[in-house]
């Protein structure tokens, strides 16, 4: 018994996944079966039109797909540290306007939130009296 070959396997575009291959295979036999009910023209660079079943992907999916990319990880990533050390600056900054004892106590962000609303309360009833 006389094995053939595997067939070669197709081409991926950039950006195409094995698993889109698979499935653009599978649409293609598609044609007139009844599970296939949502269809479109796609044109496959043979100057030919086909129908096969494009599944339309939500708002939400188009979003978690984009968001699943390196790059927009990476530039999300970058704009989070950002943001943090603003935060962590604002802190720095609030820190050195209360009185505590030590001055240079450290204090959690909790604690200074905490002690900037009794300061704030403090200055508060001295300018009303």
């Amino acid at each position: 018994m006389m094995l053939s070959p595997d067939p070669p396997e197709p081409e991926l575009h950039w950006g195409q996944t094995d698993s889109e291959t698979l499935l653009n295979t599978l649409n293609a036999h598609c044609g007139s079966t009844s599970w296939c009910t949502s269809t479109k023209p796609v044109d496959r660079g043979d100057k030919a039109r086909s129908l096969v079943h494009a599944p339309a992907l939500s708002k939400e999916e188009k979003r978690r797909k984009r968001r699943a990319t390196p790059k927009y990880r990476s530039a999300h990533a970058t704009r989070e540290r950002v943001r943090v050390e603003a935060f962590n600056v604002a802190f720095t900054e609030l820190r050195k306007l209360l009185p505590t004892l030590p001055p240079d106590k450290k204090l959690s962000k909790i604690e200074i939130l905490r002690l900037a609303m009794c300061y704030i309360s403090y200055l508060k009833q001295v300018l009303d009296v």
